[in-house]
């Protein structure tokens, strides 16, 4: 399977990464439908992270649980860190 994508234009939110049903799936923050279904983690990991670079926001992969395995912001971070 490769992405399916909802026409052309996505809303600019952040993109979550998650598994449901047998797959994995990226969705874009404010859309009701996965914006790409894929058989594996790594094929939706990287989808989903070369979608957040090309928006500048933030990539949140989660676990099998669905629980929270990693997030990367690709934007201006909110909280930068002191330095």
């Amino acid at each position: 399977m490769g992405p399916e994508q909802e026409g052309n234009i996505m809303a600019k939110g952040d993109v979550d990464t998650y598994h449901e049903g047998d797959s994995w799936k990226n969705k874009i923050e404010g859309n009701s439908r996965a914006s790409g279904v894929f058989d594996t983690k790594a094929e939706a990991v990287a989808a989903g992270r070369d979608r957040a670079r090309a928006d500048g926001v933030e990539h949140v992969v989660k676990k099998l649980d669905g629980t929270i395995g990693g997030k990367n912001s690709y934007g201006e971070d909110k909280f930068p860190p002191r330095g």
